[in-house]
């Protein structure tokens, strides 16, 4: 089970940090002052956007993405629909998810944000988290899990 958890959190994660730095490079932000926030979730506000704070943020939005993994590798072997639509459970695994960190991590962890209000936030998160981070979970477990299970 680790392997594809492995391989979904690096492909998954570097997809969505990557397009972290380009959307918030279009707003004006640097790689570091992303990975700053992210550092900023379990550790508070960061003194500074240095080269530690960046590794500290990266690793927890690594550590973050293998929680996602995790859980999907967990629960699809149980539901096979998840191994063979992995697309559209993709798709709905990235709404869960985009719900899970919009409307419950980030109001409980800062309440002053606002959430998402226009067609482009909830476009560019849902983006994100349907896209680069859903599809890529579900077609590493369709394939992982999917060719364990398929009759010899």
């Amino acid at each position: 089970m680790l392997r594809p958890i492995v391989i979904a959190t690096l492909i998954a994660g570097t997809l969505d940090i990557l397009s972290a730095f380009f959307f918030a490079h279009l707003g004006g932000m640097g790689p570091a002052g992303v990975l700053k926030f992210v550092a900023s979730g379990p550790f508070g506000s960061a003194p500074t956007e240095s080269a530690g704070w960046a590794l500290v943020g990266l690793a927890v939005h690594f550590a973050i993405m293998a929680c996602m993994a995790t859980a999907y590798m967990l629960v699809a072997p149980r539901i096979p629909i998840l191994l063979r639509r992995p697309i559209l459970a993709g798709l709905l695994y990235g709404v869960l998810l985009w719900l899970i960190m919009y409307w419950v991590v980030r109001p409980l962890r800062w309440p002053e944000m606002p959430l998402p209000h226009n067609l482009y936030g909830i476009a560019n998160a849902l983006f994100s988290h349907c896209i680069l981070v859903g599809i890529p979970i579900t077609l590493v477990a369709s394939r992982y899990f999917g060719r364990r299970s398929a009759p010899a």
